[in-house]
Order: C-alpha cells, then structure tokens, then sequence
C-alpha cells in the first residue's frame, strides 16, 4: 500500500476550464501517483468532471470524497477530493469558449483559494483555463492572477512568472495595453519585478539568482538615440538594486538577452512588458513552461499552455507542464518564509 509523507506540502489541484483539456491531464497524473514523492494533492472540483477527464484519458482510478482538505487521508490509494458537485460537464459544450464554463472554472478556484487561507492546503496548482471565459463568466478581471489578488485582498506588487528549463522569465508590467505598459514601467515598478523575482527563486532553491533586465527601446536605446530610458531610469534603477547584493545586471537589448539566458549565462530575465519574455519563451517550449503567480500569500502554479480546445477528448495531451507545475507548487510552498516574504 503506498504511503505519503506527512511532511510533504499539501497541494490543492483544480480541473481547469472542463471544456478543455485539463480533466484529462489530471486524470492521468492521478492515476499512476507519479507525483506522491513530491506533494499531498486533494482535488477540489466536480467528481463528474474528473470522472470525465478519466475516460479521455482511459484510465480509472478510487477516489474518496471529504468534505474540506483537513479530512483527506494520503496513506490508501484512493484520491482524496472536494467534490463540489458544481459542474455538470455533460450540459457544457466540449472543445470551444463557454461563459458558463469559465464562471464555474472561477467558482472552483475561489473555494481552492479558500482552503488555502485557511490553511488546510500550503499551494494551489490549476489546470489549464480559458481567460476569456473567465472573464465572460462574471470574473470581471484580466486574468486570474489579478482575481487571486483580489480573492486574497492582496496589497502591493505582485507578477506571474514563466518557468522553463531552469529559466525564469518574469516582467515588469503583463496583462495590459502596450501604451499602458510604458506608463507604468517606474524606477519603483523595476525594482520590485527585480526584487520578486529574486526572492521567489530563493525559495525555489536558487541560493544567488543571476537576473539580466531587458532594455524597454529596441538596441537598448542606442545611447539614447532611440529614448532615454535605459539611461535615465533602468540602468540607475539596476544600478542600485544591485548595490543592495541582489545579483541583477542591464539592460541589454531585448532581442539578445535570451539568447545569453538560455545559453546558460543567467537564471533570469525581467522584462520590461509582457510579449518581450513571453515570444521567447513560448518558441523555447511552450507545452513545457510553467505559470507561477509570485508575490502573494498563496502559492500558484499552473501549465503556461491553454485549453488546447483543438485536442480536447482525444487523449494526446502531454502531461509534461502539469506534473512541474505541481513539483514547483510543492517547493515553493516548503520554501523558508514563503508567507511571510509574500506579506511583507
């Protein structure tokens, strides 16, 4: 009979958006317990929609329902889970954007999110949704980061990230409009992407992070031919930040910087706004990379892939980003003081 370390964080896993992919991804990451050297996971969601995700994936597997995390038993082989009972997935249409869907989507996360302030689970690892159905759905933000923000009543900077192969591609400014973006890149709002990014690799185990800042004008600048930001605002900005001991160099052209990052020259790449770190990553790995909402009480983690509505039922889904995304979860979450920097 398999047993589980008591010491190991517990992870609270939600199915994702049910017209997509992500029942069938956590159906097969169940059902072998691949993942029970690294976490305690407690599904929290509708059993019908897991029960769904097992026959597109062709697997079958016990699952005992508890009515809260404090309940669950990790020593048998059943599954423990919070079966809300709130998904009918057989009166949601399959493979394509449901407002229905991604209202429910919503609902489920918030109540992971509350076990999490509770303290009965230590992180929060979710399957793929759909941003648009979110929002469509009455989840009135520009993702979920911002609606876990929010759900927290979280104060103060805070970003996603993307994890791949050992990089770390954060950002200044994300989901807003390019115009928008270059308002709110500040001395301060640089300082603090540098300053989270190095504070959440620490607790992912990286003892000295290696940060390179991307310039915000093409060629960095070009000495200020092309704009004076690079030499009015973030190499003073860089300059400083360093001083304190954080290891953080720049800017470099962003058009480069990627290159020496995934050549193994830094650990990290703070970019100035979102497409910057995110066109290289995703042509680096995108069925591979991993979301972290970094900065907050609560552990997030989730697959930087989509819904994939295009695959969904057919059972070809890589599992790859799921089962880091829930590695990830569990070390941040053991992390030394994860809580208590996120608050401070």
């Amino acid at each position: 009979m398999p047993s589980t370390s008591a010491a190991l964080p517990r992870i609270a896993l939600t199915l994702g958006d049910c017209t997509g992919i992500g029942p069938e991804l956590c159906a097969r990451i169940l059902h072998d317990g691949r993942l029970r050297d690294a976490a305690r996971i407690v599904v929290v969601g509708d059993a019908r929609v897991l029960e769904q995700g097992m026959r597109d994936a062709g697997v079958s597997f016990p699952v005992a329902r508890v009515a809260s995390p404090d309940e669950a038993d990790w020593s048998g082989d059943a599954v423990p889970m919070v079966d809300l009972g709130n998904i009918d997935p057989a009166t949601l249409p399959r493979g394509e954007m449901s407002p229905e869907s991604g209202k429910l989507t919503g609902d489920t996360l918030a109540r992971a999110v509350s076990f999490a302030q509770a303290g009965q689970v230590d992180a929060v690892s979710f399957a793929p949704l759909n941003k648009a159905a979110l929002h469509a759905g009455g989840w009135r933000f520009p993702d979920e980061h911002k609606m876990f923000a929010h759900l927290l009543a979280h104060e103060g900077y805070f970003s996603e990230m993307n994890v791949l192969d050992g990089q770390w591609m954060s950002r200044v400014t994300s989901h807003v409009s390019l115009r928008q973006a270059i308002d709110q890149i500040t001395p301060q709002s640089i300082e603090d992407a540098i300053r989270l990014v190095d504070r959440t690799m620490q607790r992912a185990g990286v003892a000295r992070p290696r940060i390179a800042v991307a310039a915000l004008n093409p060629h960095g600048g070009e000495n200020g031919l092309f704009g004076m930001e690079e030499i009015e605002m973030i190499g003073p900005t860089v300059k400083a930040v360093a001083a304190t001991g954080i290891d953080c160099r720049g800017p470099f052209p962003a058009d480069t910087i990627y290159l020496k990052a995934f050549a193994g020259d830094y650990d990290s790449v703070v970019a100035m706004y979102h497409d910057q770190g995110q066109i290289a990553t995703k042509l680096r790995g995108f069925n591979r990379g991993v979301t972290v909402t970094a900065g907050l009480a609560t552990v997030f983690t989730t697959p930087a892939h989509g819904t994939a509505f295009d695959i969904v039922g057919q059972g070809v889904a890589s599992t790859g980003a799921i089962e880091t995304a829930i590695r990830l979860a569990a070390k941040l979450a053991a992390g030394t003081g994860w809580r208590a920097e996120a608050a401070a």
